[in-house]
């Protein structure tokens, strides 16, 4: 799958970039994964991203960043009454799973994270160097 920009710099180039966002097993429904819906909002500061994750604790979220590449992970787990057992569902135990390629105006090292009615919230910040900032004009 190509790479689809989800967001522009300033300077018009790609501030974050989707890479492989699902994977299928053959013959192993249980370990496909379901893409959540994500929104990205750009500022002058930074990036915010609002993952849609159902269902998803914080013991079952993983969010992690390998060099430029950000990946998110998360399991559902459907909580059964005590004593009984599903006989039927229609409801499958989804499995959440996306990845973005960051770029390099981004500060990767202050990403924060937060899980909140299932929907997870990250804030990533622009570098110094990519932030605008004011100059100031001297007279004479």
């Amino acid at each position: 799958m190509p790479n689809t920009d989800l967001a522009k710099s300033n300077r018009g180039q790609s501030a974050f970039t989707e890479s492989g966002t699902e994977r299928k097993e053959p013959g192993n429904s249980s370990s496909r994964a379901a893409t959540p819906a994500v929104d990205i909002f750009e500022d002058a500061d930074g990036l915010t991203l609002l993952a849609d994750m159902p269902g998803v604790s914080r013991e079952n979220l993983d969010v992690r960043l390998d060099g430029d590449t950000l990946a998110i992970e998360g399991n559902v787990s459907i909580a059964t009454p005590d004593g009984m057992r599903a006989l039927w569902a229609e409801v499958n135990a989804p499995r959440f799973r996306r990845k973005f390629t960051l770029s390099r105006e981004l500060d990767a090292g202050r990403i924060e994270a937060n899980l909140k009615d299932g929907v997870l919230s990250l804030r990533i910040p622009k570098q110094a160097h990519a932030q605008p900032r004011r100059i100031d004009v001297q007279v004479g």
